[in-house]
């Protein structure tokens, strides 16, 4: 079994909260911020050089202001 950061679900879920982020006009500066991590943190989730897990996921959505099974489900 490959590592979740190359399964190609993990990346779609990836790429869903980008394009959220984006769509709601929020850079990865302000995403950092509202997570009190630095940018690189999410640059590199986003590019998918690390792993989201589960509880950072939701903290994510929270910053996002958006559903988790919205997300898990778009």
């Amino acid at each position: 079994m490959a590592k979740s950061i190359y399964d190609d679900e993990y990346r779609s879920l990836i790429k869903r909260l980008r394009d959220h982020r984006k769509s709601v006009g929020m850079t990865q500066q302000a995403l950092a911020d509202a997570l009190g991590k630095p940018q690189s943190y999410v640059a590199k989730v986003e590019g998918c050089k690390r792993r989201l897990d589960v509880i950072e996921f939701k903290h994510w959505c929270k910053a996002l202001r958006v559903d988790v099974v919205e997300i898990l489900t778009s």
